[in-house]
């Protein structure tokens, strides 16, 4: 093989190991839903303005549809914080709940615009027209984008939006939530480059039990050791996420010992970053990704 050759073809791998890498190689660094601070949150244009800020992986919160879509949104109705309804006025906080999503269909929920009403917490934010994606819409356009620009292809952190109390009122129950959110993953080949999340045990103990090759993390708040909370989850997760105030050096030595990496939410704050990466945090989640550092 001539030398010219053998170079090229080391090249070639060395790209290749890059985009298939099934774990980010650096500091995880994430844009809790797409970088709310400076985009609409959940929205196509936020996924690519995290990509354009060079973050690692895209998190984001996904319910399902009357018709069975996985929809990426954090509430399970329309927020009249970040709503205008179709007829051009905001949404009232009276009408929230009599929009549900999963009583809606998706042709109805793409009539709402959740772009072009700037959150009351997040005045930094851009005025994009934008909806409520498919979460199978949202994955194509960040992958084409990806590749039109020849960059780094990106990890998702995808939350399921779902409790007990709200079986089958806001979303369906764990088995089908979860089977519906896998159909997607696998549709798109990015099982290798996806995690779920929650902080609902059950997603989390179905998607183990049926689907052990997908990466999880446990969302966690409040009181417990991280022996309590795993007790409550039956099993060891990819990835211990906890708000970010309840970490300190002891919860990552832990966290480390038990082979779990540790990515606490959601860090707004530029001095605690770096605090929490000095510690050894493996990553953050922000409002903020254009903090990066």
């Amino acid at each position: 093989m001539s030398k010219f050759i053998w170079v090229c073809s080391i090249l070639w791998l060395s790209c290749v190991a890059t985009k298939n890498n099934t774990k980010p190689m650096t500091f995880d660094w994430q844009a809790h839903r797409g970088g709310r601070g400076i985009f609409p949150e959940n929205t196509i244009s936020a996924m690519l303005g995290g990509v354009d800020l060079g973050v690692t992986t895209l998190e984001m919160d996904v319910v399902i549809s009357k018709d069975k879509q996985v929809i990426v949104s954090h509430d399970p109705y329309f927020n009249p914080d970040i709503t205008t309804k179709p007829d051009g006025s905001y949404l009232t906080k009276a009408e929230e709940k009599n929009l549900v999503l999963y009583q809606m269909t998706y042709d109805e929920i793409s009539r709402f615009d959740v772009g072009m009403k700037v959150h009351p917490k997040f005045l930094q934010q851009k005025k994009l027209k934008a909806v409520k994606p498919r979460l199978a819409d949202l994955i194509d356009s960040v992958e084409t984008y990806t590749n039109r620009k020849k960059l780094p292809a990106k990890f998702y952190n995808i939350e399921t939006k779902s409790k007990p109390a709200t079986d089958n009122q806001y979303h369906p129950e764990p088995a089908e939530f979860v089977e519906l959110l896998v159909q997607v993953i696998k549709a798109k080949q990015i099982e290798k480059r996806t995690i779920i999340q929650s902080f609902d045990v059950r997603t989390l103990q179905y998607l183990h039990l049926k689907y052990p090759s997908i990466k999880t993390a446990f969302l966690v708040e409040g009181a417990g050791t991280v022996q309590d909370q795993l007790s409550k989850l039956g099993f060891t997760p990819t990835i211990y996420s906890p708000e970010f105030h309840l970490v300190d050096e002891q919860l990552i030595a832990d966290c480390k010992k038990m082979g779990m990496q540790i990515i606490p939410w959601t860090v707004n704050d530029l001095p605690k970053m770096k605090q929490l990466k000095k510690w050894g945090v493996d990553g953050i989640i922000t409002d903020y990704p254009n903090l990066l550092f």
